[in-house]
């Protein structure tokens, strides 16, 4: 058996001393041919810099080109109108770096000015923050007390900015020019306010646990208390990308809390804070089934009327409160509850709060459809119906028309393979498409919606971006792509088709090599993701490694099997307490499909996958009839025990409720099984997936006498990003294949 640590210097491209006269010349990976076609270099133009606009949504406003000044547009043509924001011109203070981003606040006379940026986890970050008074052209610190905060957020009259640091709340008051301590117990790795711990900002989505009263009295706010939840630590390195002289001779550590599947989540509290008088309320919610509070925010205009969304740890059941902060008296307003699954996170991350009423995305129906409530908890009425999956909402503009996103509806599985955008005239209940039914459509509405900036693309054509008008006439085009598209003319274009598995026509695309000859039989890398929810296999412009790996001679295939997204409740929900088994099922009847067809090497197939991709594609190779010739998972999940509560649970249960389906999901215990080839590589910093599961997948294959080659990113997260670090993820997998698949 190769000894591992020389099979992951192998694997890195490293040169090992030869015994012999002669030395083998030094591996090298492709990396510059595949680096446009990966990220960074893969990137088009879109848009990624929103405009914040003013109210009226005539005009927005932007940064720089050279990030010192934030400058006026008009909205209708692009015309610059003003400089609002110039960093050399700015009184009694100057922002000590280029613009990294700024919030407008809601009476427009004010923006919120940040530089320094550093990442706390995913989608946190703390920077130093000023405030810029516009008419006074007046910049001052957000705090005086501290160098970064993090989660700013304006009070609804502009006057006052709450945010945090050192896990505690502060609140900024413009017109004194004072700073106000709201919490003080605030303590790392113990108490947390007013943002969330590392579990609800991964698999909430959230970033602020703070919410203004309509009458800026109250703040409201979440407070974690997360001491009794068990630390976890990763290695940091000196390492090759932004290299930490710290760390030369002896590793540092990082260290977090983590709560693994079945282990202690944080506890979650409600609390009021009274602006003028300084005193903090408890609130205490009925029930005892509550385990995570996932959002709150004032119902429209009413400051007694705070909207509270709780969860019970199996996530089959919400209830959403009504809460008045003063009193603290609450009451139950809402209750969804899942059927034979676990209820869809749209329906409580992405509720929105009306004056008209709450907008609720539920999946009731068998498929996700939007319904509108009044805050007594009355459902008014159904906006949408069918069979289709609504997957955005826009809004609704003054004269009760609904913006939406959602599939067309033909009653065929392709129907998940396009988005289209659509509005709904709430008086007469038509429903008029304003963008083609195939392809792939999604906007950008202006506060007023009498603007909208409409993306669309297909597999075949990189997205054009427009500027239309509430009448959905396109009043000017901001970016087409062109040079872009003309950059990757001629590359091979992904080709759709449906694959039958156990009496289910499951969506997919090919990519055939270029210079295609049929009469030739080609290898093939099946890749994939899997998750439940996800989908891999649509109609929009993607130009990926795996455009690439069709230029070097791969037919590449990619299958959404069951448990996946966009096909309604019943076909993502059959992997309920099980995952891996239908969708390594589906993925071994698919690669026997593409091994018949008569231009495919049938002993040449490969399957390959990143995070829950990884982990199906461990799944896969280590079953019983696998056909695979090789397999290579990135930053895989090898047992759902070693994954957070919230993800796993949600999907499982916990292991003292479903063990042996943890077991049974669980590549970690059928690792002698593996019946090909196998690359594993992952970042040593990743606080997503561990390392903890490559490393123990990798021991249960010595157990068993077997080898894999593993290739390790120092300091890398999950997403193996920077330094061209996502270049050679793809460019060794190639390799890998490529010495593999013949």
């Amino acid at each position: 058996m190769k000894h591992p640590i020389v099979c992951a210097l192998l694997t890195a491209g490293l040169s090992i001393a030869a015994t012999t006269a002669s030395h083998a010349a030094v591996p090298r990976l492709d990396v510059a041919g595949i680096s446009k076609y990966v990220y960074p270099d893969n990137r088009r133009c879109n848009l990624t810099a929103t405009p914040a606009y003013m109210p009226d949504g005539e005009t927005y406003l932007q940064v720089s080109a050279d990030g010192k000044k934030i400058i006026s547009y008009n909205t209708a043509d692009g015309k610059e109108t003003a400089t609002i924001f110039d960093s050399a011109t700015t009184r009694e203070n100057k922002l000590p770096g280029d613009i990294e981003g700024f919030t407008l606040s809601p009476d427009a006379s004010k923006l919120l000015v940040w530089t320094g940026s550093e990442p706390v986890y995913r989608r946190s970050s703390k920077a130093r923050y000023y405030i810029f008074e516009i008419k006074r052209n007046i910049l001052r610190p957000l705090s005086k007390d501290s160098d970064r905060q993090q989660a700013p957020l304006f009070s609804p009259d502009s006057r006052m900015v709450a945010f945090v640091t050192g896990n505690n709340i502060h609140i900024r008051k413009w017109d004194y020019d004072t700073e106000v301590e709201v919490t003080t117990d605030g303590s790392h790795g113990k108490i947390i306010n007013g943002i969330p711990d590392w579990t609800y900002e991964e698999e909430f989505s959230a970033v602020c646990s703070m919410a203004w009263s309509p009458d800026n009295a109250t703040l409201c706010y979440l407070r974690y208390d997360e001491e009794q939840v068990p630390w976890y630590s990763l290695p940091i390195y000196k390492g090759y990308c932004d290299a930490d002289d710290r760390y030369a001779l002896y590793p540092g550590t990082f260290t977090y809390k983590y709560p693994v599947a079945g282990e202690k989540n944080s506890t979650v509290t409600l609390h009021s804070y009274d602006v003028d008088n300084r005193k903090t309320k408890n609130i205490t919610l009925p029930d005892s089934r509550i385990e995570y509070i996932p959002r709150i925010g004032f119902g429209g205009s009413d400051s007694e009327r705070l909207i509270v969304t709780t969860l019970n740890r199996d996530q089959n059941r919400m209830e959403v409160y009504s809460v008045n902060p003063r009193s603290t008296v609450s009451k139950s307003i809402i209750v969804e509850e899942a059927g034979n699954g676990w209820l869809n996170p749209m329906t409580y991350e992405d509720m929105r709060l009306q004056d008209n009423g709450i907008i609720l995305f539920s999946e009731r129906s068998g498929w996700n459809h939007l319904y509108l409530y009044s805050y007594t908890g009355q459902m008014l009425r159904q906006l949408t119906s069918g069979d289709f999956d609504v997957t955005d909402y826009y809004g609704t503009d003054a004269a009760g028309a609904v913006y939406y996103q959602a599939e067309p509806s033909t009653g065929k599985p392709s129907d998940a393979l396009n988005r289209a955008v659509y509005r709904l005239n709430t008086k007469n209940n038509k429903t008029e498409a304003l963008t083609p039914a195939e392809g792939w459509a999604s906007a950008e509405f202006t506060p007023a919606k009498n603007y909208f900036t409409l993306c669309y693309s297909t597999a075949a054509t990189p997205p054009v971006y427009t500027l239309c008008n509430s009448k959905n006439r396109t009043v000017r085009t901001l970016a087409d792509n062109a040079g872009y598209a003309a950059e990757y003319a001629g590359a091979p274009v992904k080709e759709f088709f449906t694959i039958s598995s156990d009496g289910n026509e499951l969506n997919a695309y090919m990519v055939k090599p270029a210079g295609f000859d049929p009469s030739r039989r080609y290898p093939v890398i099946m890749w994939q993701y899997s998750g439940p929810g996800s989908q891999e296999v649509y109609n929009r412009w993607a130009m990926d490694w795996d455009i690439y790996a069709a230029t070097q001679g791969f037919l590449v295939v990619c299958v959404d099997g069951r448990g996946t997204g966009g096909r309604g409740a019943a076909f993502r929900n059959i992997v309920y307490k099980q995952l891996g088994r239908y969708e390594t099922i589906d993925q071994i009847n698919a690669a026997r499909h593409i091994a018949s067809l008569p231009y495919v090497n049938p002993d040449a197939i490969g399957i390959a996958g990143w995070s829950y991709g990884g982990y199906e594609t461990l799944m896969c190779a280590t079953d019983g009839s696998a056909p695979y010739a090789a397999a290579v998972a990135v930053a895989p999940v090898t047992s759902w025990r070693f994954y957070d509560t919230v993800y796993s649970e949600r999907f499982m249960l916990t292991p003292q409720q479903n063990a042996s389906g943890y077991d049974s999901s669980a590549p970690l215990e059928r690792a002698g099984s593996l019946k090909c080839p196998l690359l594993l590589m992952y970042g040593t910093a990743d606080d997503n997936v561990h390392p903890e599961n490559t490393i123990e997948f990798v021991s249960r294959l010595q157990e068993a006498g077997m080898d894999c080659d593993v290739l390790m990113f120092p300091n890398m997260n999950h997403s193996i990003n920077g330094c061209g670090s996502r270049r050679v993820v793809y460019a060794k997998m190639i390799d890998f294949f490529r010495r593999n698949l013949k």
